[in-house]
This record gives structure tokens, C-alpha cells and sequence, in this order.
């Protein structure tokens, strides 16, 4: 197989990268997962649906990803790095102020798992986190035709992009070129956050390495309806 190595800049005023919540509270990694990557990637290309054969093909492929975060001058005049925002959480409520005597506002309330009627209002408490003002370079590797054709998508996206969530909209160009090496995609990324005087904060990559190890359930092998992943180790770096 001959591979390339495409970069995508993700950076927005929101984003949000879940790899395991629930219903009731969406939590987010510090990073996007790879799921989330080939999710946008769908969107772009317009392939809805299950899409397994596209996702057999990317899921033993590479992912790389290094956060950026910003820098100013110290009294000293000596570069320092800034730290990365908080979590925002933001609370939702779900099924609230729905008449349950009106057909229509009634099939907006919540119900049990058999169609019936729910305790009480059926209003539904659901938490939902996001990264604020995050930056991250991703090196994908993929086949050199399907690198070619999430290139041109990027470029001219069927449905609209999102940074994990629809109402995390990208604030800068996500396509940012096809290379031959990881290095080469990496070098270009940093090019990038050198003009917005950004630093490196961590970098995620597959496998084992010196630092911190994690297990995440973010490998798509199934989309659309009935979802199915299954799990990577990764390697959190800090700089």
C-alpha cells in the first residue's frame, strides 16, 4: 500500500472530543480521537451510513496529534508558555416546558424504555463539556487515494464541518496538506503555529512510549445507526 500523511489544523472557540460518555454527561478528551477525525472526514466526503469498508481501511493507520497552546513575553522578554482554558461545562435541560395534553409537544418528552410515560415531567438533567480555545495539528496516514479524496472533500465539504459537536465551528482552514512522512506533515504544523505564536503543549501518539499511557475506545469500525469501535493504546507526551 502506498501511503501519504495528510495535516489537518483543528482549531475553534469550542471543541469537544468524547470517546466513552454517556447520555447524561458528555465529557471530552484534551485531544480529538481518531473516531471524531474520520467522522469530519465523513461529513466532507458526504458518506453517511455505516461506511465499514472505509473504516476497515483507515482504522490500523496512524493518527499523530499535537497540541498547541499560546505564548507572550515575560517582563524579561523570554517566550513563556500560557496555559489552555478550563473546561466549560454547559447545562442542558432535556423534555422541559413540553404540554403533555398536545400531540406534538408530547412526542418531545422524554419516555421509558417501553414508550411510556415518563416519572414526573420526564425532564432530563445532561451535562456537556468542551475545550475552549484548543489548536491541534493531526497527521493522519491513509492510503495515497483515499488521502487524495479527503483532500479534495476538505477542500469542498458536502455537509457541514464540526469540531466534535455541531456547535463547535472551525475559526481557521482544516486542510493543510498531503506529505510524504509524518515528519514532513508535523514540520508543516508547526510552521503554522509558529505564525500564530503558538507552542507545543503535548503530542499523542499510537502505541506505548515514554509517558503517560492510555486505553481509548476510539477506533470506528461502524458508524451510522448501531455504532461499533474498538480500542487503541496511545501515548500522551508533554512537552
Amino acid at each position: 500500500m502506498v501511503a501519504k500523511y495528510i495535516l489537518l489544523w483543528l482549531e475553534s472557540t469550542l471543541q469537544s472530543w468524547g470517546a466513552d460518555s454517556k447520555f447524561g454527561r458528555r465529557d471530552t478528551l484534551p485531544f480529538p480521537t481518531k473516531s471524531g477525525v474520520l467522522g469530519l472526514l465523513c461529513c466532507a466526503l458526504g458518506a453517511g451510513g455505516e461506511q465499514k469498508e472505509l473504516l476497515t481501511r483507515m482504522a490500523p493507520l496512524s493518527q499523530t496529534v499535537v497540541s498547541y497552546t499560546r505564548i507572550k513575553q515575560d517582563p524579561k522578554r523570554k517566550k513563556t508558555k500560557v496555559d489552555r482554558e478550563s473546561l466549560l461545562r454547559d447545562f442542558h435541560m432535556v423534555g422541559a416546558g413540553y404540554d403533555l395534553n398536545d400531540h406534538w409537544e408530547n412526542l418531545l418528552i422524554p419516555k421509558t424504555s417501553d414508550g411510556g410515560k415518563p416519572v414526573g415531567t420526564g425532564t432530563k438533567l445532561t451535562y456537556r463539556y468542551y475545550l475552549q480555545d484548543s489548536r491541534f495539528s493531526v497527521v493522519l496516514k491513509a492510503p495515497k487515494r483515499e488521502a487524495e479524496k479527503f483532500a479534495e472533500a476538505l477542500k469542498n465539504p458536502v455537509w457541514d464541518l464540526y469540531l466534535g459537536r455541531k456547535n463547535c465551528v472551525p475559526t481557521d482552514f482544516i486542510y493543510r496538506g498531503i506529505f510524504e512522512t509524518t515528519e514532513e506533515a508535523l514540520k508543516k504544523g508547526k510552521s503554522i503555529a509558529n505564525k500564530k505564536s503558538l507552542t507545543e503543549d503535548f503530542r499523542v501518539v499510537d502505541g506505548e512510549h515514554d509517558g503517560e499511557i492510555m486505553s481509548i475506545n476510539d477506533v470506528p469500525l461502524q458508524f451510522g445507526e448501531v455504532k461499533k469501535y474498538c480500542d487503541r493504546l496511545v501515548t500522551v507526551i508533554q512537552v
